[in-house]
């Protein structure tokens, strides 16, 4: 008796059920069986499924002698079901990667609930992912099991059959079965979650939900649209054989309205000359069923309206109103928006008559994403070293708690932003600076970058259209115009800015400022750093960093960090930061495995690692000044030099060992060549080319150059032999306990280079 049974019904998505039925085999957990319906497709469904059948022993075909509808046919496959849990998947939706393992584990934790609920995210053609709506009704705090009674709000995502997981004891003693017709999940899903005893849920996107241009059958015009009525029909006839489910029917009875609504509001569901019969129609269904003091949502009042009073001119009329009103809203916010616009240019203009302060200093991070890297460590710098200097961080509202009690908060085009842009002597970014700022005489523009660039930057990107999706190269360059002084933290980097950005400002290589901390920080600081992230003592933590792919549409992480994990051993810790491009986590924190991506300060989150695992991210060149160990998971190097280039090959000059898969890298945490002899030669090497300057005294520099015209004299650069950044808290654990134990037959690697 396999754990789940997945059904697929199947009718002419013959371009899709090979992906889907894949996305089903290819779990980590197999203790499956699939069962493919056959509707009597006319497309080649039935061949797919007896091909997947023929390679593999938990596939089984069911062929129909006639098309039955999606409904009948999962019943068809519940027929053949034997698995513990029933698990339905339309034949043009895929699971994601790891989610029968998850659900399978959820089950287990919550006792084998009678449904489980899990999320999903729509995708779409473009190659967009938008996860539900709703999620925040799946989230796993408070007690598990539980009744629908205690999370009524589950009723409000969507109604859908294949979001849950069913266990068949429970699905068979209730005797549920899909009707016929097109709105077949609405009676199914409506009294199974009354009926549940247990419920739990998995706060997990574990389908993806196609979104297709064409073909979908709920997306189609047609009359089987007036199905619906009668699919709530039999859900009002299920709560009037179970008279202990009558609490419900209020909820069900503003479900319903929502939905009739929805499904008039499409503009592509109706058939011409239909909606009249259709809003009829729903006016009977909402007299029938009908419960005064339903506690209608304000925001819903008007669907509301039009279905009880069911007069196509009375909709019309509302509509045509709704509509003006819009318009009207639309038009009287961009009045506002340009009136605002106007106002803070003339705003600006006056500013700029007023003289320039030489004690403000204005400060910017890429995308206004809070206080941090260089011109973060600048600011506090200037306000150290540049007695009665006074500061500005321009960051969105909801960055502003990053920013220190002693540095003003400036959000971006405010007065206030426009009054520091025009004012201030000093203007710091890491980014392009504001289009409309206008360079005054006695400004001072400084540039510090945002690392050491790997990858194609600047006038390079030209011959790169994967990666400089139209970048305006000739207002890239107008910008670099404006700049007093660009920084730089080695000889690689000055080459290549003065190459790219071509320009007549000051290069200063002096180092990176953000990596000061690294030879400044102290063992008692890296402590409360690891305590505050929830590291437990004596555990080796690796941060875990890749970076953005050009060539990828939607981005991903190449490692099941689960598994890594698993065969790592409880002396690891993985702490996953997510690009900013992902849009979301790597993977949810649990236990051993801590989400970090929202974390203000990528330099706190070096100090309290103890190594680092990367692909191309200009991070290793900042991790290499801290003297760990850093490993390069370089799988796709073929791909990412193709599309985005890089300055050299990272294989032949590496800052430690490189893996060129999953395997590979677990066998060189599991044979401890992550922290050998010959990585630290690499990194030793690596950390001699890129890190000269980085001393902890590099803003220092910077400050006594720019600010306080100090051309001789500056701090001396310590050599990095000499340098004593904070050691890791796994350099004090010895080597023997940090090393677990290889997999039984797993190759290990001779070496740890490339």
């Amino acid at each position: 008796m396999p754990r789940f049974s997945v059904i697929v019904p199947a009718y002419q998505v013959q371009a899709y059920l090979h992906e889907c039925m894949a996305s089903v085999l290819e779990q980590s957990f197999s203790d499956l069986e699939l069962i493919a319906v056959d509707d009597c497709s006319p497309d080649a469904c039935g061949a797919i499924a007896d091909e997947f059948a023929a390679r593999d022993a938990r596939v089984r075909a069911v062929h129909l002698k006639e098309n039955v509808g999606l409904g009948r046919a999962r019943n068809a496959g519940m027929r053949a079901a034997t698995g513990d849990y029933l698990i339905f998947l339309d034949g043009d939706d895929t699971l994601t990667p790891h989610a029968l393992r998850d659900i399978a584990d959820r089950i287990k934790e919550t006792g084998d609930p009678d449904v489980l609920v899990y999320d999903y995210a729509r995708t779409f053609w473009s190659g967009e992912t938008v996860r539900n709506v709703r999620a925040g009704q799946l989230h796993e705090e408070g007690p598990a099991p539980f009744s629908l009674d205690d999370r009524p709000g589950l009723l409000d995502v969507l109604m859908v059959v294949w979001n849950k997981a069913y266990r068949r004891e429970f699905v068979e003693r209730e005797q549920f079965a899909f009707p016929p017709g097109y709105y077949e999940d609405t009676p199914w899903t409506y009294p199974v979650l009354m009926a549940a005893q247990t419920i739990a849920t998995l706060d997990r996107v574990c389908v993806h939900y196609r979104q297709r241009r064409q073909g979908n059958i709920l997306g189609t015009t047609s009359a089987r649209h007036f199905d619906i009525f009668d699919q709530y029909d039999r859900v009002f006839a299920h709560l009037d054989a179970h008279p202990e489910l009558a609490r419900w029917r209020p909820v069900l009875f503003r479900r319903m309205v929502d939905h009739l609504s929805a499904v008039f509001l499409k503009r592509d569901r109706l058939p011409r000359g239909s909606r009249a019969a259709f809003l009829r129609k729903a006016r009977a269904h909402y007299a029938r069923y009908r419960v005064r003091d339903a506690g209608v949502p304000p925001g819903n009042r008007l669907r509301h309206t039009l279905v009880r009073f069911g007069s196509h001119r009375t909709y019309r009329a509302l509509w045509t109103a709704t509509r003006l009103k819009r318009r009207a809203a639309r038009l009287a916010g961009a009045l506002a928006r340009g009136v605002r616009t106007a106002a803070l240019r003339l705003h600006y203009g006056v500013q700029r008559l007023l003289p320039v302060r030489a004690d403000l200093a204005v400060f910017a991070g890429r995308g206004g994403r809070g206080h941090g890297c260089n011109p973060g460590a600048l600011e506090a710098a200037f306000r150290t070293h540049a007695p009665g200097m006074r500061t500005a961080w321009v960051a969105g509202p909801g960055f502003h708690h990053t920013i220190p009690t002693g540095t003003r908060r400036l959000t971006p085009g405010s007065a206030a932003y426009w009054t520091a842009l025009a004012r201030s002597k000093y203007v710091v970014g890491n980014a392009g600076f504001d289009r409309g700022l206008v360079k005054r005489s006695g400004q001072i523009l400084i540039q510090t970058q945002a690392g050491t660039p790997l990858k194609h930057m600047g006038l390079d990107l030209q011959e790169r259209p994967a990666a400089a999706r139209g970048t305006d190269f000739a207002e890239m360059l107008r910008d670099a115009d404006r700049w007093d002084y660009c920084l730089s933290g080695n000889r690689h980097s000055t080459l290549v800015w003065e190459r790219v950005f071509p320009a007549a400002y000051t290069m200063l290589e002096y180092g990176q400022p953000r990596n000061d901390v690294f030879q400044r920080a102290t063992s008692a600081e890296v402590a409360r750093l690891r305590e505050s992230l929830g590291i437990p003592q004596g555990t080796v933590a690796v941060l875990y960093a890749p970076t953005h792919r050009d060539y990828r549409r939607t981005q991903r992480t190449a490692l099941d960090l689960e598994r890594v994990l698993r065969r790592l051993g409880p002396r690891f810790v993985l702490l996953t930061r997510a690009h900013p491009s992902y849009g979301a986590p790597l993977a949810r924190s649990d236990g051993r495995l801590i989400d970090v991506s929202d974390h203000p300060s990528v330099e706190s989150l070096c100090l309290a690692s103890d190594a680092l695992v990367t692909d191309y991210s200009s991070l290793m060149f900042d991790y290499a000044g801290l003297d760990r160990p850093i490993v390069i998971l370089s799988d796709d190097p073929e791909a990412y030099e193709a599309a985005r280039g890089t300055y050299f090959d990272l294989r032949a000059f590496p800052p430690g060992a490189i893996a060129r898969s999953e395997d590979e890298l677990i066998d060189i945490f599991a044979t401890g060549h992550w922290r050998g002899s010959r990585s630290a030669q690499l990194r030793a090497a690596f950390r001699e080319r890129f890190c000269p300057y980085d001393d902890g005294r590099a803003a220092e520099r910077v400050v006594r150059r720019v600010v306080l015209g100090e051309t001789a004299g500056l701090p001396a650069v310590i050599p990095p032999s000499e340098r004593r950044p904070v050691p890791s808290a796994a350099s004090r654990t010895p080597a023997a306990a940090l090393t677990p134990v290889a997999a039984p037959g797993a190759p290990v690697p001779a070496v740890d280079t490339p």
